[in-house]
């Protein structure tokens, strides 16, 4: 997969961009807070539909760049290649004015489009795969058990599309049965209401269960080697899936059968469908049981809504033990695994984008990093300057010059604007010994 053009109108800091993205490797150099990370978001948005930094859409409209329009908006689209075919991917983002409202108050609507047709957020997701490395990839460590469910969730919508109509079902039915809980215990609706959405639940979240439980099993398998590769194999890595299952549920047959009959989600149906159904099984007598205690509190306690996954260093977990250097490279490891897991499950290497993720590494860890996207069909990568990048890398760009919501191509060896000069051995500075 390779991006050829990108398109932003009123995104963010910029007003109007357009970058041919041809080559294959990109560096994008500038001082802090001109842009580069917003470069790197609008593709992350395009490939996934939503923001890896923004709470909430609106924050993605350059208001700055809109006081002229009398609808603010932002447009972004790009054109990219997958299998020898060229497609393209369009967003559209409107706050129609609401009366006696300010601007940023108005009625937020999103379009996204296809090969120039609307589509569903779950239809776009996969179509385009990427890898986003950021600084607060820690927070996949250190966060909140909803950072790695995001992360997971983000990962296997690209990689299966079942998963994603899955999940969004799964969201949906799980919001009527904590009404419905609500509701029964208020003595507005009878409990046998609830069977109904029980099976739907149970269906749905053996599905959501059993796909995260492949992926950390088969992301240990290349996050173990990366760990032990960026640490000199002083530290061994183990991704473990946290249920709200009873211990009667036994997941580790589970996984079992998920996992090891074949390495890719398909190809031992038989063994998969049984696994399924066993989770589907001992979910819906979790449900069952848990009743009184869910209409106590009006909420759906267990599935994986409230699923976690921990990561442990040497047998400790690394949220609670271990340092931010030993969680940042946990999450390092992580990421390179999954470049590795979409590349050999969908036959294609993602696009990656690494953003200023170099200047939090020493030399040794960074050069591994270049090492190992250095085969990847297009990388883009983020730098405030030259100097943080090794030369042979450099020599291998496309160098962009990035400055308040512009960015403009550099001729090799041209610097940067604001950018020192890749530093040169003088010999006749050398001091004889």
């Amino acid at each position: 997969m390779r991006i050829s053009r990108l398109e932003l109108q009123h995104f963010r800091n910029y007003a109007r961009l357009e970058m041919d993205l041809g080559a294959r490797i990109h560096l994008l150099v500038g001082n802090n807070a001109q842009g580069k990370t917003n470069l790197l978001e609008a593709i992350y948005y395009l490939a996934t539909t939503r923001s890896p930094l923004a709470s909430n859409d609106r924050e993605l409209i350059g208001w700055d760049s809109v006081r002229e329009e009398v609808i603010p908006n932002a447009q972004l689209a790009l054109r990219y290649w997958c299998e020898g075919v060229e497609h393209t991917l369009e967003a559209s983002l409107v706050l129609e004015p609401a009366e006696g409202a300010q601007p940023q108050e108005g009625v937020f609507r999103r379009r996204l489009r296809l090969d120039g047709h609307n589509r569903r957020a779950m239809d776009v997701v996969g179509n385009l795969n990427v890898v986003l490395f950021l600084p607060e990839d820690i927070l996949l460590v250190s966060g909140s058990p909803g950072h790695r469910r995001r992360y997971l969730d983000v990962f296997l919508c690209q990689l299966d599309a079942h998963y994603c109509r899955s999940l969004s079902t799964y969201n949906r039915v799980l919001a009527h049965r904590n009404a419905l809980l609500r509701q029964v215990r208020e003595r507005a609706a009878s409990p046998s209401e609830l069977d109904y959405w029980d099976d739907q639940l149970s269906q749905l979240g053996a599905y959501v269960m059993g796909r995260r439980l492949w992926a950390l099993y088969r992301l240990q398998e290349y996050a173990s080697s990366a760990m032990e590769a960026l640490t000199g194999g002083e530290e061994h890595l183990q991704l473990l899936y946290e249920h709200t299952l009873p211990d009667r549920c036994d997941l580790t047959a589970i996984t079992q059968s998920l996992c090891v009959p074949a390495l890719v989600w398909g190809g031992a149906e038989r063994a998969e469908a049984e696994a399924v159904s066993a989770l589907q099984q001992c979910y819906g007598e979790v449900l069952h049981s848990a009743r009184r205690e869910e209409l106590a509190r009006g909420l759906t306690l267990y599935g994986p809504h409230r699923d976690d996954a921990r990561f442990m260093l040497n047998g400790h977990d690394a949220r609670v033990y271990g340092s931010r250097g030993q969680q940042r490279t946990v999450a390092l490891a992580l990421k390179l695994a999954e470049v590795t897991l979409m590349d050999v499950s969908v036959g294609e290497m993602p696009v990656l984008l690494l953003d200023d993720v170099l200047s939090e590494l020493d030399p040794q860890r960074g050069t591994y990093v270049l090492e190992r996207i250095a085969h990847a069909e297009q990388v883009l990568v983020t730098a405030t300057s030259l100097n943080d990048v090794p030369r042979a890398f450099v020599e291998a760009a496309r160098v962009w010059s990035v400055r308040g919501g512009s960015a403009a191509p550099l001729a090799p060896g041209e610097p940067p604007v604001d950018d020192d000069p890749l530093p040169e051995c003088d010999a006749s500075a050398q001091r004889p010994l």
